[in-house]
C-alpha cells in the first residue's frame, strides 16, 4: 500500500483563542504565527514567532530539558510520496528540503520566509543556532537531517519537537508554514505499531487549531476518493475555511487522463480552488537542476498544455505563494482588534514581570551606590509603614504596653513581699540597735525597695517582646521588599544591618527602662507619707515600749501603707514605662534603623559595592530575556497601532 498523501499547516493570523500553545523542549510556549505577504507592517509581529521560540529554547536548555521523547522506531519505508516537500522547495525556491524514500520528514519543520530587499544575499538561519547564517542551501539540508538526527537518532524514529528554519530572500514572500510529517497507511517490518496513529496525532495537533490554514497536498495520479489529506482536513475543517487543496503530479498522470475536473472544481469542490503544480523529477534533481529554471518549466508546461491553458494563470507555485499570502493578509487584516488585545494585555504582563524582577544593575561605582540607598530606602520605607499602621505589625507593640505589660504588673506577688513576718523581719533590723522614734522609716524604705525592684522583671520583659516585634517586622520588611530579592548578598547585609541596630537601641532601651524603676527606689514620693495619719492623732501612745508597737495591728497598718505607695508608683511605671521603650527603641528604629550601614556604604570601594549587587544569575537572564520579549512586544504594538489607525 502506497502513502496516498501528506499534509502541511500553515498558521495564521491572531485574536485571544488563536494563540498556538505547544509544548516545546519540555516548556509551554505560546507564539505568534503572523504570515503577510504584501502587509509589510505587520511584519516585525511575524519576527515575535522566532524570538519568542529562541528564548524559549534558551530557557529549556538552561533548564536542562530534553523536550519530547520521540515514538517508537520505525525502519526505512520505501513509499512513494504526495510531492509536499517538492511544493515547499518550490514555494521558497530553493533546494534544501531532505530527500529519500519513506518517512523523509521526521520532525516539524517550522519554515518562516522573509522577504529582504531585492539585490539582497539569500541565507537561512535556525533557532538552534542563533547568529549563524547559512547561504548554503546544501548545508541547511544537512543540518536539517542532522539535527532532526540528533533528536530522534538514526533509527528512522519521529519526533513532534520542532526544527525552526528562517529564509531571508528577495524571491519570496512574508509567510510561515510547517512541514509535516506525511501520513502513512501501514507500518513496515521494524516500525512500531503505532507509526501511523503517532503520525496522525501529530498533524492533528496541528491542524485542528482553529487559526491554523490547511495546505492538503494530494498527488494528481492517484484517486481523491482515497485521500487521507482531504479526509482529515474534512474532519477538523467541515466548512473549509481554513483548507486549501494543492494536486501534485499532474505530469505525471495517465495518457489520456487529466485534473481539469478538480482544478475547475467541478469534482472533488473545495471552498477555495484547488492549485496545480508541476515539481521537478527525480532526473531533474539529479542534474541538479535550479528552481528558478523548475519554475519557468512550471509555467510553460501549464500555458503549452492544452487541458490546462485556460487555467494556467491559477496554477503553479508561484501562484500558490502570492495566492497564500493574500489570503493571509486578509485573514491579519479581519483580526486586527484581537492582535492588539492580546499584544497589549503581554505588553502589560512583561511590564509588570519587568518591574517585579527590578532594574539592570548600574556599571560605576556612583551608580551602584545610588542603587543600594535606594533599595534600603524603599525597605526603610516599607518598615516604617508596618509600625505606622500603613502595613501589619504595628499594633503588636501597642499590645505589649496595653496588655501584656498590665498583665505582668498585676501578677507581681506584693504580698508575699508585706507578710507580716517579712514586715516584722525587715522593720526590726532596719532600726538597728536604736528603736525608731516615731515611725521606721528605714523599714518603709526598705519595704518600698524590694517590693519596687521586682517591677525590673515585667519592665525589661517589655523591651525585649518590642524588640522581638521589631526584629520580625525587619524580616518581613526584607521578604517585602521585592529589588532585595534580586540581590541576595544586599538582602543579608540589610538584615544583619538593622538587626543590629535593634540590638543597640535595645541596650539603650533597656538601660533607660530599668532606671525609671531605680529611680523609684532612689527617691519616694514625700507627699504620699506625709498624707498618712499619725499614730497619736488615732490615739496611740507614743510612750509604749518598742516591742508594744511591733504588734500585729501596727506592722498591718505599715504593709497597707507600702502596698498603697507600690500600687502608685506601678500605676506610674505603666505609662512611663511605653513611653522610655517607644522613645529608645521604636522612634530611634524610625529615625535611624540604618545610619551605621549607610555610613559603612561610604566608605566601601567598588569591589565591595559590587559583591552586595552580585545578583542571582537566573533572575538577571529572565530580565534579559524580559526585556527582549517586551522589545519586540512593543515594536509590534506600535505597527499594529498604526495599521489600525490607516484601516
Amino acid at each position: 500500500m502506497r502513502a496516498i498523501a501528506d499534509v502541511e499547516s500553515i498558521e495564521a493570523g491572531l485574536n485571544p483563542s488563536d494563540v498556538c500553545d505547544f509544548k516545546y523542549e519540555g516548556r509551554d510556549a505560546s507564539y505568534f504565527e503572523i504570515k503577510t505577504g504584501s502587509f509589510p507592517s505587520l511584519k516585525k509581529v511575524q519576527d515575535l514567532h522566532t524570538e519568542e521560540m529562541r528564548l524559549a529554547e534558551a530557557q529549556s536548555k538552561s533548564n536542562g530539558d530534553n523536550g519530547y521523547e520521540a515514538s517508537n522506531s520505525s525502519r526505512k519505508y520505501n513509499k512513494s510520496s504526495s510531492g509536499k516537500s517538492s511544493v515547499l522547495e518550490s514555494i521558497v525556491g530553493k533546494d534544501f528540503l531532505p530527500r529519500g524514500s519513506g518517512i523523509v520528514t521526521r520532525r516539524p519543520l517550522v519554515l518562516q520566509l522573509q522577504k529582504i530587499d531585492d539585490g539582497a544575499r539569500e541565507y537561512a538561519e535556525f533557532l538552534h543556532l542563533p547568529r549563524k547564517r547559512f547561504t548554503d542551501f546544501a548545508a541547511v539540508r544537512k543540518e536539517i537531517q542532522d539535527e532532526t538526527d540528533r533528536e530522534t537518532g538514526r533509527s528512522k524514529a519521529i519526533s513532534s519537537v520542532p526544527i525552526h528554519l528562517s529564509i531571508y530572500s528577495p524571491n519570496v514572500v512574508n509567510l510561515t508554514l510547517i512541514d509535516l510529517p506525511g501520513l502513512t497507511k501501514v507500518a513496515v517490518e521494524g516500525q512500531s505499531e503505532s507509526i501511523v496513529k503517532d503520525i496522525e496525532n501529530m498533524v492533528r495537533s496541528y491542524i485542528e487549531k482553529p487559526n491554523c490554514i490547511i495546505l492538503a497536498i494530494s498527488p494528481a495520479n492517484q484517486d481523491l476518493a482515497t485521500s487521507d489529506a482531504i479526509k482529515i482536513s474534512r474532519e477538523v475543517d467541515p466548512s473549509g475555511e481554513r483548507t486549501f487543496g494543492v494536486l501534485t503530479k499532474i505530469d505525471l498522470m495517465d495518457k489520456g487522463t487529466d485534473a481539469v475536473e478538480i482544478l475547475e472544481g467541478k469534482s472533488f469542490k473545495l471552498k477555495y480552488p484547488w492549485v496545480g503544480v508541476v515539481n521537478r523529477s527525480q532526473a531533474d534533481i539529479n542534474k541538479n537542476v535550479d528552481m528558478i529554471a523548475a519554475r519557468r518549466r512550471e509555467r510553460e508546461y501549464f500555458s503549452n498544455t492544452t487541458e490546462y491553458r485556460h487555467l494556467a494563470h491559477k496554477m503553479g507555485s508561484e501562484h500558490l505563494a502570492k495566492m497564500l499570502s493574500k489570503h493571509l493578509e486578509h485573514v491579519i487584516k479581519s483580526r486586527i482588534p484581537g492582535i492588539q488585545s492580546l499584544i497589549n494585555k503581554t505588553v502589560l504582563e512583561l511590564e509588570s514581570e519587568l518591574s517585579r524582577l527590578g532594574k539592570p544593575i548600574a556599571a560605576d561605582a556612583g551608580g551602584k551606590l545610588y542603587s543600594i540607598m535606594e533599595i534600603c530606602r524603599l525597605f526603610d520605607q516599607i518598615f516604617k509603614e508596618h509600625l505606622d499602621g500603613v502595613r501589619a505589625g504595628g499594633e503588636k507593640v501597642y499590645n505589649v504596653f496595653d496588655n501584656q505589660l498590665p498583665a505582668a504588673l498585676k501578677r507581681l506577688q506584693f504580698d508575699k513581699q508585706l507578710a507580716m513576718d517579712n514586715i516584722r523581719k525587715l522593720v526590726t533590723e532596719a532600726d538597728g540597735y536604736q528603736p525608731h522614734l516615731i515611725a521606721p522609716e528605714q523599714g518603709y524604705r526598705r519595704l518600698i525597695e524590694s517590693s519596687i525592684v521586682s517591677i525590673r522583671g515585667p519592665a525589661e520583659a517589655s523591651v525585649d517582646t518590642v524588640h522581638a516585634i521589631l526584629k520580625d517586622l525587619v524580616h518581613k520588611s526584607v521578604n517585602e521588599t521585592v529589588e532585595l530579592k534580586q540581590y541576595p548578598a544586599l538582602r543579608v547585609e540589610v538584615t544583619n544591618a538593622a538587626i543590629e541596630s535593634l540590638d543597640k537601641m535595645r541596650d539603650g532601651s533597656k538601660k533607660a527602662t530599668l532606671q525609671l524603676v531605680d529611680m523609684e527606689c532612689s527617691y519616694l514620693t514625700v507627699d504620699f507619707f506625709r498624707k498618712l495619719p499619725q499614730d497619736v492623732e488615732k490615739g496611740g501612745n507614743p510612750t509604749h515600749s518598742i516591742f508594744d508597737r511591733y504588734n500585729d495591728s501596727y506592722l498591718r497598718r505599715i504593709g497597707s501603707n507600702v502596698l498603697s505607695y507600690v500600687n502608685m508608683v506601678c500605676a506610674g511605671l505603666r505609662n512611663s514605662i511605653p513611653k522610655s521603650i517607644v522613645y529608645c527603641q521604636v522612634r530611634e528604629a524610625k529615625r535611624s534603623l540604618l545610619d551605621h550601614f549607610f555610613a559603612e556604604l561610604g566608605t566601601m570601594d567598588m569591589k565591595r559595592l559590587s559583591s552586595l549587587l552580585n545578583e542571582d544569575p537566573a533572575i538577571m537572564e529572565r530580565r534579559s530575556a524580559i526585556s527582549k520579549r517586551l522589545e519586540l512586544y512593543r515594536a509590534a504594538q506600535s505597527e499594529i497601532d498604526a495599521v489600525a489607525w490607516s484601516k
